[in-house]
Formats: structure tokens, C-alpha cells, sequence
């Protein structure tokens, strides 16, 4: 199974960006599983943004990112987003979908499918 990202770029603080992340794979069953978005700033350790489960039921948010992004899925299509709105500097980093068969996980560790990873910058 492949996860690809698209959407990735620079941004201006408090504008928006919507990430993509498509699932490709004969055997992998995409309704299944929950999506995870993570990201990472350099030098730090990959972090939880927001999951989604296979039902669209009670997505969940990192603090930092509440009430600003929102994640979706549309199950036909095989794809996650991630719609980010009033990005922030701190919200520089390399982002990642990942997918798990825990529903709605947090940690990475039971996250098994990583996409390559693409580049947000914010910045003026």
C-alpha cells in the first residue's frame, strides 16, 4: 500500500492549506482504517495533529490545532485532508498521513502506514 500527500507549500501566517493524502494498494481496505495526520518541525520529535475514523465519527484534534484544521475523509475516493486554517509559525514542518486499525489513534507507534511526508512552511 502507498500513501501519497499532496497540497504541501508555503503559506502566511493566518492563511489556509489543505492537505491531501491518497491511498493506493490492492490489498489495503481504506474504509477500514483510521486516518492519522502527524507532522514534524526540524529537530523534533513527530507529533499528533488529528485522526479520523473509518465512520467519520468524533475526529480528534492536538490542542495546539483545535478549532483551526479539519480533517475529513471521503471513503470512495480512498483519500484523508486535512484543511489547515490560521496556520501559525510553529506550524512549520513536514507533514504526514499515516494509517492504523486502532480507531481513532493518537500515537504513532500503532500507526503501520506512512505516507513520504510533504513540506508546510509558514512564514511572511
Amino acid at each position: 500500500v502507498q500513501l501519497v500527500e499532496s497540497g504541501g507549500g508555503l503559506v502566511q501566517p493566518g492563511g489556509s492549506l489543505r492537505l491531501s493524502c491518497a491511498a493506493a494498494g490492492r490489498d489495503f481496505d481504506f474504509s477500514i482504517h483510521t486516518m492519522g495526520w502527524f507532522r514534524q518541525a526540524p529537530g523534533e520529535e513527530r507529533d499528533f495533529v488529528s485522526a479520523i475514523s473509518w465512520s467519520d465519527e468524533s475526529p480528534r484534534y492536538a490542542n495546539s490545532v483545535k478549532g483551526r484544521f479539519t480533517i475529513s475523509r471521503d471513503n470512495t475516493r480512498n483519500t484523508v485532508f486535512l484543511q489547515m486554517n490560521d496556520q501559525k509559525p510553529e506550524g512549520t514542518a513536514d507533514y504526514y498521513c499515516a494509517a492504523s486499525t486502532y480507531t481513532l489513534a493518537t500515537s504513532k507507534e500503532v500507526y503501520d502506514t506512512w505516507g513520504q511526508g510533504l513540506q508546510v512552511a509558514v512564514s511572511s
